[in-house]
Parts: structure tokens; sequence; C-alpha cells
């Protein structure tokens, strides 16, 4: 059985997510790497270094500089015609291009799987997380989007992939590339962070947000979360948001702070290694699934924490 793994970039190296997505694939079969985009040498080169690493076909083409899944999709469509499988990881750009390859193929879609049992047979979260349910397609040709966090990552060094250029399929003229607003932080993203602080609503505004959880995770040279009631209610930015609706991570340690563990908030970060918890609420759900909890005030806790770290 082929594999397609469409490799995640940011033009000059593979992102992360796209190791796990290699793992996945290589339960399937022979893994076979697409890297789309604009001078993408180096990265189809050390795209080849990935182990377990058969073929890397490079499209370079202007059209696929910014990842428009409407020029993107037709691109993965073509090569589908010699591939069994195509994966790509669960991130914003990955279940962009999926749904789209699935319709042009005429095929369903499994989202977010957590396993694979066999070639038809995968393992996917429903109602939260709370539940996992068991998918079989009988589908010839499948499109499947990869929960990061479920799959060991593949190793960055030992393959020997070869490079293939393929034709590309060019500007579709269904959509253009505007701008990027990109956050910047010293901080470690979120998705590859080995530790994350987060806070949740009980902080009570942006400054005290900022105030209580900024020195903590600077002590600990963590990336920093938040649930999306402090989303919500402005204390931080969209791209902090960690949940269902926001991003799904496995740190080794998370550390919840005012955060008191709405089913939502849980679906993102309950395959964390270790979770700490921070609530005055000896009752609230984080305390369910959290390592170590300590019940208290925050506003006097954290503070103490990280002076003494």
């Amino acid at each position: 059985m082929k594999t397609l793994v469409w490799v995640e970039h940011d033009g000059a190296t593979v992102k992360d997510a796209t190791l796990a997505v290699v793992t996945a694939a290589s339960q399937l079969g022979e893994v076979h790497l697409l890297v789309a985009g604009q001078g993408v040498a180096g990265v189809a080169a050390e795209a080849a270094k990935i182990a377990g690493v058969g073929t890397v076909h490079v499209a370079d083409d202007a059209a696929y500089a910014h990842a428009l899944a409407e020029n993107v999709a037709p691109l993965i469509a073509g090569l589908m015609a010699t591939h069994d499988a195509f994966l790509a990881p669960a991130t914003t750009n990955g279940k962009n291009i999926a749904p789209r390859v699935a319709a042009l193929l005429d095929v369903m879609q499994i989202s977010d799987i957590l396993s694979v049992e066999s070639e038809d047979t995968f393992t996917r979260p429903i109602y939260a997380g709370n539940a996992i349910a068991t998918v079989q397609t009988k589908d010839a040709k499948k499109v499947i989007t990869v929960r990061g966090t479920a799959f060991a990552k593949a190793a960055t060094e030992g393959g020997s992939g070869t490079i293939e250029a393929v034709a590309t399929t060019g500007d579709a003229g269904l959509s253009s590339y505007v701008g990027s607003e990109i956050a910047k932080s010293e901080r470690p993203e979120l998705t590859s962070a080995k530790i994350i602080v987060s806070g949740g609503r009980a902080l009570g505004s942006d400054a005290q947000f900022h105030a209580i959880i900024d020195p903590l995770a600077d002590k600990l040279g963590a990336g920093v979360g938040a649930s999306r009631a402090a989303v919500d209610a402005g204390y931080a930015p969209n791209d902090y948001q960690v949940g269902q609706t926001g991003k799904i991570v496995a740190p080794e340690v998370y550390v919840a702070v005012g955060i008191s563990g709405a089913i939502q908030h849980l679906a993102g970060m309950k395959d964390s290694k270790v979770i700490i918890a921070i609530n005055k609420d000896e009752d609230a759900p984080i305390f369910q699934v959290a390592d170590y909890g300590l019940v208290g005030d925050l506003f006097k806790l954290v503070p103490e924490l990280t002076e003494k770290l």
C-alpha cells in the first residue's frame, strides 16, 4: 500500500506535525512525501532524511507558496492515481486541504485518527474525546487527517528518500493570498512545547493573566496557553487557546492555572504526560485528570511557586 503524506513546512524547514503523520503512514505501508511550495529544495532535502521515507515528490510553483487548498488539492488528487492513501496533519492547513482532496476523489474523509488498526480501520475521538470510535472504510482511496499527539514523531535523520519533481497543476484561480498576521513570540509554540502553562477566566483580567502566567512560564521555559473562556474574555489572544476548538497539545508537563476543566478544554490537553492543576475550587473537574492538584488562591500560590523555582 502506497501512502502520500503532505509535508507541512514554513518554506525553510519541515514542521514537527509532519513527523507524527509519517509514523502513522508507515503503519499503512510505503511512505511517500509531497513537498509543495516555492523554492522548497531545502525542505525536500530535509524531508528525504526522515526515517522510513521512500520517495519525496516535489512540486515547486508559486501557486503553492502559501498552501492555498484550492491550488494544492488538485495536485494531490492527481498524485493519488498512483497512491492508495493520503495523510495530512490535523492542523489548520491540513484540515483545509484534506476535505477538498476527499471531495475531488469522491471519498469520505477519516478525520483526526488516533491509531491505525489495519489498512482500512482506524480509531478517532468523538464527543470531545469522551468516546473513541473505531471506523472502517470501503473507499479504495483513503483521505486521512492525523492527530499529531497520538503518534510518536519519526526520526529526522537516517532516511535516504529519493527526491522526484512532479508536474504542477498551477493556479486554479479560485483564491488568492492577501496577507498573514502571524503572532511572534520567543516562547515555544504550543503544539511543540514540552512544558505549557495555561490560564483560565479566574485570572480576572488581561493584566493579571500576564502578571501571573508569564513569569512562571519564563522560569520553566514554557509555552503559554489559555482556556476558551480566557480567550473569549480578552485575556489572551486566539493562538493561545487550548481545547477542542483550539490547539490539541500533549506536552511533558501541563500546568492549568485557574482552569475549571470544562470538557472542551480537557479534550485538548488530557494526553499531557503530567498535569498540574491550581484552583481554589476543590471540586473543579480539572482535578479528575490532574496528576498533581493544589487547592488555593492562585494569586498567592503561583507567585510563590514562581519565586521558589
